[in-house]
């Protein structure tokens, strides 16, 4: 089993100053994180989303992890792949050049960037979103299969000028390309992974059963699949699990700051996932989190009600707040249950809006320390 840190550069106080100091933070938890044994570090792509996530050119972020580390894969967690965002052959030459700097290190993941407020940003068609990044994944899957390269898609010609060939530099480390994955949050999506031969990572906060029931759509998709939607030659079937987690000596703090985050996290993607209110940044020493967690999740209820926005399961997945928050015997506790789930990575979110850089830190010792060698060393 794998475990890795995604990183969204959250601030519960979007300045400019706090934004710049949440990047810089960003970087010394990656870096922190090879110390400590961590696998990989997953950084995502999004536009405009203040408060959520303030990560819009991870290549970059990526790339500077790179230069500070030596062993940990760093990985794109997702790219928006949508073609408006993010043009196929451009994604695949930054991959490739990552990939080559790195030594080899570089795992690629595709997205949609379906917030009304990123595809209206981008003039991205909501509709073509789809379409576009399974052609992108084929596109990036085929690129360098051959030394010359040209494409004849459903959505896209990529053609050279006549008496020309095109081929796209610099070729990866990791031949034919670094692994592919998706984003998954919901059923189909994942079921799309196991089609296109890719990672699934899943990324909701509805817990360790909901883990299951996914990983079992999983599997019962690629026991099913014919081989005519892959993506590659090279088929990856790795299924990573989020894991909030705050993990500390004082369990009690550990939880009310990790909760207290995850507050945030919830009220950010449903103000811009679901037409919410704007996050509540206050936090208040002592509040019983949990109960507000809960509370939260009522009101965006109500909410929701009020302006006569449909409620789906995402709309209160992401106050459920029993994860890994606690000491390390919690954090243990709740991995065996993924594990036990079919998880094949862990994946810590552990930067989120409300929580200090000091915590954070703290607990990515507290899993090196403790939780990554219980599962390493065979004690689980």
């Amino acid at each position: 089993m794998k475990f890795s840190m995604i990183i969204e550069a959250q601030t519960a106080n979007p300045s400019a100053e706090t934004e710049r100091q949440v990047l810089h933070d960003c970087l010394d938890q990656a870096v922190l994180a090879e110390q400590t044994g961590f696998d990989r570090v997953w950084a995502v792509e999004h536009h405009g989303l203040k408060w959520y996530a303030h990560m819009s050119a991870s290549e970059i972020f990526l790339s500077y992890v790179a230069a500070r580390t030596s062993r940990i894969r760093i990985g794109h967690g997702v790219v928006c792949m949508p073609f408006h965002f993010n043009h196929p052959v451009r994604v695949a030459e930054r991959a490739a050049m990552l990939d080559v700097l790195s030594g080899g290190r570089l795992d690629l993941g595709a997205g949609r960037g379906a917030t009304a407020q990123e595809t209206a940003l981008y003039g991205v068609d909501p509709e073509a979103t789809h379409a576009e990044v399974e052609e992108a994944l084929r596109i990036i899957g085929s690129v360098w299969q051959d030394e010359t390269f040209e494409w004849h898609g459903k959505l896209l010609d990529i053609v050279p000028p006549q008496g020309r060939q095109f081929t796209v530099l610099p070729r990866p480390m990791q031949r034919p390309h670094p692994p592919l994955f998706l984003a998954c949050s919901k059923d189909t999506s994942v079921v799309l992974a196991a089609e296109y031969g890719v990672g699934a990572l899943v990324l909701g906060f509805a817990g360790p059963d909901e883990v299951a029931r996914l990983r079992a759509i999983y599997d019962k998709a690629i026991a099913a699949r014919t081989g005519d939607r892959l993506v590659s030659t090279e088929v990856n079937n790795h299924f990573a699990a989020l894991c909030p987690t705050t993990v500390l000596p004082d369990r009690e703090l550990a939880v009310r700051t990790g909760v207290r985050g995850q507050r945030f996290f919830a009220q950010s993607i449903a103000h811009w996932y679901g037409a919410g209110p704007v996050p509540d940044e206050v936090v208040r020493e002592g509040q019983d989190e949990v109960a507000a967690i809960r509370q939260a999740g009522d009101d965006m209820v109500a909410y929701l009600h009020e302006a006569r926005i449909p409620v789906r399961p995402s709309s209160t997945a992401t106050y459920h707040a029993a994860h890994a928050y606690g000491d390390h015997r919690d954090a243990v506790s709740y991995v065996e249950r993924l594990r036990e789930a079919g998880a094949d990575e862990i994946m810590c979110l552990i930067q989120m809006g409300t929580v200090p850089q000091d915590i954070c830190l703290e607990t990515i010792r507290q899993w090196g320390e403790h939780v990554i060698p219980h599962f390493r060393e065979g004690r689980a």
